[in-house]
């Protein structure tokens, strides 16, 4: 059986005959020079529908004179392309959804998109978003699009998705169609130009005709490179105007103005340090960016960090400046990330994380779809160049979101850094490069990340992954390759274990080799505390021998077997490193090794100029900054800082002293002296979940990973908005190792306000003080108290029995986790005769959990 026609027509029957009919779910693209030529299409095809008695329905959104004549009924939508691409594709799904099968739509031309959203990949994102949803509903819609004012980054997937695409010219008063795409029908049609007389529309075959008119219209594909688009031709007029005004041809006015479309175009006014980028960097500094871009669009929070922190030093210092190493970095744009998600089928996967209730469905799916996706011919060709610059150096893969490093969402872990050993064939090469990228454009869709945009109300919040793509800072020692030291640096130091220590002066965790060890916690080492107005005095002299608590391991790169390792330091040496160990290794009696830092923080100017790159960006940030940099000493004897990030620390600082206690008799459950990082504070605690060591040291680490996620379920159900849930348990919370600790992640405590760690499980573990690493900093954005207690120290100790005998609510909360009935404790401190108390002196380093009559 035939299916029968559909009734849809351009209304023009002679160009319905060229075309060979329209049917339902076609898309037809008119390419332009006026819009006048486009209305002349327009008309004939709305009163043909009307006639038909279809629902036609006018997107208008851009400036010209209405398409669709007043007096054609047709419902008319405006939208909004300047509320972004993201709330414009969600307006214009809307009303197609709510439409239905069967519309008839015309479209302002949308080479206005373009403009407005300073991307051409854009508009080319959008209507692959678009027209496959308008074909699946059977509709019909005419676009119009400017001839010459796009990129193969618009044109390409246009062309791509479009049933139909028409140029449409007019020479000497007359009409001309030449049919580019026709969708598998007509195919005589393709690229024969027609020309319109009457009703008809005649093909013009005639050699000399087709000659004269193509000469005097300078056909544009016959030089496709002619075709810049809207972000080549904005950078060729930016360079235009930053010569010029060096020059002196320009007015500062003019320049001010260029370098503000350039902001926008990078989109850094949705930039949560939009301010920041605005007063330090200039035009030149964007031009820069742009010569090291793939592909375009923002380039995220911690590009710009990175970015402007650099500059606030070369303003401010120029003789610091000087001492820091060149970022060597490349920048890929957010659109990038946009374009590999729509051509990937994994935007409206995504979609669905803006939404509470779905915002964890259909993760697998995506994060599949991502690590087999395929990235455009275009973006291959940049990266291909890339790797050519980098040679067989390696770099790292960084994540560089919208919002990421933004004042108050630090994102901190959230999502991945890859690193890149970058040895081998250039195919291998290649595939280890979009391996990486492909990894860290998956973490998007990490539950973790997503439930740390839940937690800082970010659902909704437009976020786009750039990447920040940085050469590794340091050099190839034998088969390893790694950075001397590194770490991270606080300008405003929580942890106060002295009153030497002046908490402004800021406080720096140092590492050997590769920064992971900073910036993650590393459950089987430690790291070296230095407080910038006193580097020599050591935390750990208040804990235990100082020679216990030194690094003994490093991460780094063997080049040899092409990946990231961590290894004991002595391993890594034998392979004689040329850089002065000396400044960072100290010897036993026995000529044996151990990390301390001693000669660096005493014979060189590192810690002074540390605090002072610290205090200046803090004075220019006018807030606390976290950084993350690495140290070289070169040959001649000077010495190279790489700031390699710098985002706000947002840790509230002590306002005063701490409030009198109540002068009442007390009952001491827990006296923990020695770790208190956090805002000092007396307050009630409404809940202690207790894990009691000794039954948790039995456990096998199957188990001990099953009364973490435990842990999970109880965090979520205890209220959003009680501060008063406090954790106490044996060794390290959110270790990756269940054998030194409770391995949580940070979603699985996020509704504490204490988080003690009992030194009872391992000998020679101590808490590590992890000032600056992912794990700490997601504790300071949410204002938790950090404890430790030791059972050993004098001053320390514990009223084991009510911990044990207080009622535990435990199986009422979690009816299915009886087997870990003796492991964990949940104590509501309601239903204990008087009230529990936590007091801690961030200052005096002592917390006291007492309760009163």
């Amino acid at each position: 059986m035939t299916k029968p026609r559909s009734t849809f027509t351009t209304g023009l029957p002679g160009l319905d005959r060229v075309l060979h009919g329209i049917d339902a779910g076609d898309n037809v693209v008119w390419e332009v020079e006026d819009i006048e030529e486009y209305r002349e299409l327009v008309a004939p095809y709305v009163h043909a529908a009307k006639a038909a008695g279809r629902h036609l329905i006018y997107f208008r959104f851009a400036n010209h004179p209405a398409l669709v004549p007043d007096s054609v009924d047709a419902e008319v939508c405006e939208v909004y392309p300047a509320n972004g691409f993201e709330n414009f594709v969600r307006d214009v799904h809307a009303v197609i959804e709510r439409a239905g099968r069967g519309t008839v739509y015309v479209f302002d031309c949308i080479s206005h998109l373009s403009e407005i959203w300073g991307s051409d990949q854009s508009l080319g994102n959008f209507f692959m978003l678009t027209c496959p949803r308008l074909l699946v509903l059977e509709t019909v819609t005419y676009f119009g699009l400017y001839r010459d004012q796009h990129s193969s980054y618009a044109l390409d997937p246009i062309r791509s998705t479009t049933q139909f695409m028409l140029d449409l010219f007019r020479l000497d008063g007359r009409l001309y169609v030449r049919p580019v795409k026709v969708q598998h029908r007509s195919r005589e049609a393709m690229n024969t130009i027609h020309v319109r007389q009457g009703e008809a529309f005649l093909p013009v075959k005639e050699s000399a005709v087709l000659a004269q008119i193509l000469s005097r219209t300078q056909w544009p594909r016959l030089q496709s490179d002619r075709r810049a688009g809207f972000w080549r031709k904005l950078f060729h007029e930016a360079v235009a105007v930053s010569q010029d005004f060096k020059a002196g041809k320009c007015s500062l006015e003019a320049y001010d103005d260029m370098t503000r479309r350039v902001r926008w175009a990078m989109r850094v006014h949705r930039s949560g340090i939009a301010p920041l980028v605005e007063r330090y960097l200039k035009l030149e500094d964007f031009l820069d960016i742009r010569d090291r871009m793939i592909g375009i669009g923002s380039v995220g929070g911690k590009t710009l960090g990175m970015l402007v922190a650099r500059a606030i030093l070369r303003e401010r210092d120029a003789e610091l400046a000087a001492k820091l190493e060149a970022h060597d970095s490349f920048f890929v744009g957010a659109e990038v990330f946009i374009t590999f998600l729509v051509r990937n089928d994994v935007w409206w996967i995504r979609e669905k994380q803006r939404d509470a209730d779905t915002f964890l469905q259909g993760l697998d799916e995506g994060r599949h779809r991502i690590t087999v996706g395929r990235f455009p011919n275009n973006i291959l060709e940049q990266f291909q160049g890339m790797l050519d610059y980098f040679g067989e150096s390696p770099y790292i893969v960084r994540s560089s979101s919208i919002l990421e490093d933004a004042r108050g969402n630090a994102f901190s872990g959230k999502y991945e850094s890859v690193f890149v050993v970058n040895r081998g064939s250039r195919e291998q090469r290649m595939s280890e490069l979009l391996k990486a990228v492909r990894c860290v454009y998956a973490s998007v869709l990490d539950e973790e990340a997503l439930r740390y945009r839940k937690r800082r109300g970010l659902l909704e919040s437009e976020e786009r992954m750039a990447l920040l793509i940085m050469r590794v800072s340091g050099a190839p020692q034998g088969r390893y390759y790694y950075p001397q030291a590194a770490g991270v640096g606080l300008s405003y130091n929580p942890f106060v274990w002295h009153p030497d220590i002046d908490p402004r002066a800021g406080v720096v965790r140092l590492v050997f080799g590769l920064g992971t060890r900073a910036v993650d916690r590393s459950d089987d080492d430690y790291t070296r505390l230095v407080a910038l107005n006193s580097p020599t005095r050591r935390p750990e002299a208040n804990f235990d021998d100082v020679r216990e608590h030194c690094q003994r391991r490093m991460d780094c790169l063997d080049l040899k077997e092409g990946k990231f390792v961590s290894m004991d330091f002595p391993e890594v040496l034998k392979e004689k490193p040329d850089f002065p160990l000396d400044l960072y290794l100290s010897y036993t009696a026995e000529n044996y090794p151990w990390i301390t830092f001693d000669r660096l923080l005493t014979e060189t100017t590192v810690a002074p100029d540390l605090r002072r790159m610290l205090t200046l960006l803090e004075e220019a940030y006018d807030h606390p900054v976290d950084v993350e940099f690495t140290l070289n000493f070169l040959a001649d004897g000077t010495y190279r800082i790489h700031l390699l990030q710098c985002r706000t620390f947002q840790f509230r600082r002590e306002t005063g002293t701490m409030l009198p206690s109540e002068q009442i008799e007390r009952q001491r459950l827990l006296t923990a002296n020695g770790a208190v990082i956090g805002v000092s504070r007396e307050q009630p605690l409404t809940r202690i979940i207790y894990i009691v060591t000794a039954h948790y040291a039995r456990l096998a680490d199957r188990d001990r990973y099953e009364v973490a996620r435990l842990i999970g379920r109880l965090n979520r159900k205890h209220p959003e908005d009680d501060r008063g849930l406090m954790l106490i348990g044996p060794g390290r919370w959110g270790t990756h190792s269940p054998s030194l600790g409770i391995p949580v992640s940070f979603g699985e405590i996020s509704r504490a306000s204490v988080v003690c760690e009992m030194v009872e499980m391992h000998e020679r573990l101590i808490p590590d003080v992890s000032l600056g690493t992912h794990f700490f900093n997601d504790i300071v954005e949410h204002d938790m108290l950090y404890l430790a207690y030791f059972p050993r120290n004098s001053g320390n100790a514990i009223d084991a029995s009510w911990f044990l005998n207080a009622p535990n609510r435990l199986l009422e909360l979690e009816p299915s986790a009886q087997r870990f009935a003796e492991v964990v404790r949940v104590i509501d401190c309601a239903a204990i005769p008087g009230r529990v108390w936590l007091r801690a002196d961030a200052t005096s380093q002592e917390s006291l959990v007492f309760r009163t009559e």
